[in-house]
């Protein structure tokens, strides 16, 4: 059905708005190769592990990073769980870790992932508000400072 703007809507978006994709999936990289932090491991704010950073996920238009996208347990990918932690979660990054600065338990108790998530904007704001940020798409946002995509 179309919105006032005559734009078709998908998914509650409508269509001129950013559409997120994984990294992986749009054959980009980050502005620089320091600033890749895929394949990172994930602590809490404890330093306690919790995964590592499978992916990184953009928008379309800016080409800013929003979240990581982090897997946790598993072998060799089978069996693992992912969940989206918002850049904003960032603490700090070292060349060996990304630090959150939340614990592991709230990582642990985000809400859950599943693939056709990745552009679903409800799913992004339940996201932001778990770990207490103003979602990308409101008006309060403020855009975090790591790398961007080139």
């Amino acid at each position: 059905m179309p919105e006032e703007s005559g734009m078709p809507q998908e998914s509650g978006i409508v269509a001129d708005e950013p559409v997120l994709r994984l990294l992986s999936e749009l054959g980009e990289t980050v502005d620089q190769t320091e600033n890749d932090v895929r394949g990172l491991v994930v602590e809490d704010e404890d330093g306690e592990h919790i995964g590592w950073v499978s992916d990184l996920v953009v928008d379309d238009v800016q080409k800013e990073v929003h979240f990581l996208a982090v897997e946790r347990g598993g072998l060799l990918g089978i069996g693992a769980s992912h969940t989206y932690v918002p850049v904003e979660a960032i603490a700090s990054v070292t060349d060996d870790a990304v630090r959150l600065a939340h614990s592991r338990d709230h990582v642990m108790a985000a809400p859950a992932y599943a693939p056709d998530l990745v552009d679903d904007r409800t799913y992004h704001q339940s996201i932001y508000h778990h770990y207490g940020y103003s979602p990308f798409r409101g008006p309060d946002y403020r855009y975090a400072a790591v790398p961007y995509v080139r």
